[in-house]
């Protein structure tokens, strides 16, 4: 498999929502308009990976000055800032058929890299405690339960310093 990550375009939106809807539950899962938004508003911190040309995952996340996660982040005008210190992450979806194969890993590195060459401080996300593991092997720390109740779930805050 020849894995390759670019930066989203704006023709992708169909593809990322379905995307979606797979890897998250309705109430969980960011909508069309969401994600219309994203791409409009922080392209350079959205990012597709492709099998030849087929996109099969994603990792998007605004750039903020909130320390956390908060749920006006995820509204338009919610704290998305082009100069903010701390690169967010609000999804990184992987199609199933495509998972445990190293292409989240891929996708985490590649805007842990973007991050740091912006020179943004930390990346912040919020997971479920199963994840939490999984983010530490990436330098993330466990803050503890996030004040967001996006989709009626309990969230950990996590943070990786850059």
């Amino acid at each position: 498999m020849n894995i390759r990550i670019r930066q989203v375009k704006p023709n992708d939106l169909d593809e990322i929502t379905r995307i979606e809807s797979i890897c998250f539950p309705e109430a969980e899962a960011a909508t069309k308009e969401s994600f219309k938004y994203r791409i409009a508003a922080f392209p350079k911190s959205f990012y597709v990976a492709l099998d030849e040309e087929k996109i099969i995952g994603f990792i998007n996340g605004a750039v903020t000055n909130y320390n956390t996660i908060v749920d006006e982040l995820y509204e338009p005008e919610g704290g998305h800032n082009p100069e903010g210190k701390n690169q967010s992450i609000f999804g990184l979806d992987v199609l199933p058929k495509y998972q445990r194969q190293g292409i989240a890993e891929k996708l985490m590195r590649h805007m842990m890299e973007k991050s740091k060459e912006s020179r943004r401080e930390k990346m912040i996300l919020t997971c479920k405690e199963r994840l939490i593991h999984y983010y530490e092997k990436f330098g993330y720390e466990n803050k503890g339960i996030s004040q967001s109740v996006h989709g009626g779930v309990t969230w950990y805050d996590m943070e990786a310093k850059l």
